[in-house]
């Protein structure tokens, strides 16, 4: 799969491993209490809420991490 900033977070979790880059990008989401609310928003979407911590470069280098991870 290739990942894009329009990939929902439910599709980026399908894959186990991407959990740890989940992590590194973004602290905590993966076991954040409102995990459930986010899980049909794009990676765009989320990086708009402040709570998220992840600016445009940030988004970018997830995905970019996302997709090595998934062609390895």
């Amino acid at each position: 799969m290739t990942y894009s900033v329009n990939t929902t977070l439910s599709e980026v979790l399908k894959e186990d491993r991407n959990k740890q880059i989940l992590e590194k990008h973004i602290p905590g989401s993966t076991t954040h209490p409102m995990l459930h609310m986010a899980l049909h928003m794009s990676l765009q979407e989320i990086s708009t809420y402040p709570e998220a911590n992840l600016s445009q470069d940030k988004l970018q280098a997830l995905v970019r991490d996302l997709n090595q991870q998934a062609s390895s």
